[in-house]
């Protein structure tokens, strides 16, 4: 990268991390059960709402009891569940078409990642809707306060409950772009296990590889406070003591909670810290092949770590030391490359690939000059690449045809 793009790179990071504690981040208050849902529903006077969801969610049966419990409360519940994995904008739209032709008041987002994107998206074009989704993707582009917007995660792994993102495809295009406000945090956030238990193994896999992403990229990102740096070590603890439990036993509902309560944390860190190359790569990727959003980042993560080099020793190591991954008087070196090798080792007993399938090499120079396109200068990565490196990752993480 030339001197003239990192300065403006650097200083651009720089800026935003001076003003990072006065920016009005919040986090959700949470919920403990479905009573809580309605009391607090109630409390606004809100009597129709938009439960957004997708149809594996719904076939599964787990919005029943919570609309159930709704109804008994006398609020009306319509439910959305066409949302797909990466969601689009066709999504969106359809979304608060049925908002607005019940009158709905509030939303629900029940469910992964996409589900969490598609409602706070919908909730952009309920407060906005003379502005198309794309005018508004990049940073602080919406400014006007959304409908209240109650997350119910049913993976441990996007933390997206917590965040000021939705990432979202546009249909025709198959652009993938994040709108970034603080708006669209979600005002309550319930945190049920039980929701969980029910998930296919390589969603709770690769899910709660996408919160250990999280955790890593905003801890060894240029753009940390106290406060994040706490909350990235104690998503990077737990995960690692909680992951691989879920996985070989999932109705072991107190490792579940541990998860669920690592992805919050991990969701904090990455809101205020933001994420990194892999998180941009990944994003690339879904874009254009729709490859789910955690295997990506479960794939890409150890091979960007291992590209940073020595410039992110001692955060790699400081991480190990508190996961109690190795003893503190391993040198930073050794104890950064055992932990990449910890990740490689998670991902190994979790069934997750070491290469992802269907990059074209055509392919490979557009989807490096999208992600750093999204990665510079927003996200204080601890060094800075062109496409033209990026364009290494890419073709380091394919499968050989």
């Amino acid at each position: 990268m030339n001197f003239f793009k990192k300065m403006y790179c650097r200083i651009f990071q720089g800026a935003l991390r001076f003003v990072l504690p006065i920016l009005p981040y919040r986090e959700p208050k949470t919920l403990q059960n479905n009573d809580e849902v309605a009391s607090t529903l109630k409390e606004h006077n809100i009597s129709k709402i938009l439960l957004v969801t997708d149809k594996g969610i719904t076939n599964l049966g787990l919005t029943k009891n919570l609309e159930d419990t709704l109804k008994k409360n006398n609020i009306e519940v319509f439910v959305y569940d066409d949302t797909v994995p990466n969601p689009t904008t066709d999504n969106v739209n359809d979304a608060s078409k049925m908002y607005k032709d019940n009158n709905c008041q509030a939303i629900i987002a029940f469910g992964g990642g996409s589900a969490m994107d598609c409602a706070k998206a919908t909730g952009v074009v309920i407060a906005k809707p003379k502005k198309s989704l794309s005018k508004m993707k990049g940073i602080l582009k919406v400014g006007k306060k959304l409908p209240i917007i109650i997350a119910v995660p049913t993976t441990a792994g996007t933390g997206s409950e917590t965040t000021l993102a939705a990432v979202i495809t546009d249909s025709k295009t198959r652009h993938k772009y994040a709108i970034n406000d603080f708006p669209l945090i979600p005002r309550y956030a319930l945190l049920d296990a039980t929701l969980t238990t029910g998930l296919p193994k390589h969603i709770t896999s690769t899910t709660g590889m996408d919160a250990l992403t999280h955790a890593v990229e905003a801890f060894i990102g240029r753009s940390t406070t106290k406060h994040t740096r706490e909350c990235a070590l104690y998503a990077v603890k737990t995960i690692f003591e909680n992951l691989e439990v879920v996985y070989k036993k999932p109705n072991n509902l107190t490792a579940r909670e541990n998860m669920l309560k690592a992805a919050n944390k991990a969701g904090v860190a990455f809101t205020q810290s933001y994420v990194g190359y892999v998180h941009a790569i990944a994003h690339s990727l879904g874009g254009k092949y729709n490859t789910p959003h955690g295997l990506a980042n479960a794939v890409i993560l150890p091979y960007v770590l291992k590209k940073y080099g020595k410039s992110i020793y001692k955060k790699l190591w400081k991480l190990g030391v508190y996961a109690e991954l190795f003893d503190k008087n391993t040198s930073y070196e050794v104890g950064a490359k055992l932990f990449i090798a910890k990740i490689e080792q998670l991902n190994k007993h979790l069934d997750i690939p070491t290469k992802l399938e269907g990059i074209k090499d055509e392919d490979i120079p557009t989807l490096a000059k999208t992600a750093e396109h999204e990665a510079n200068p927003l996200y204080p990565v601890p060094v800075l690449y062109t496409a033209k490196e990026l364009e290494e990752i890419y073709n380091e993480i394919k499968t050989l045809d």
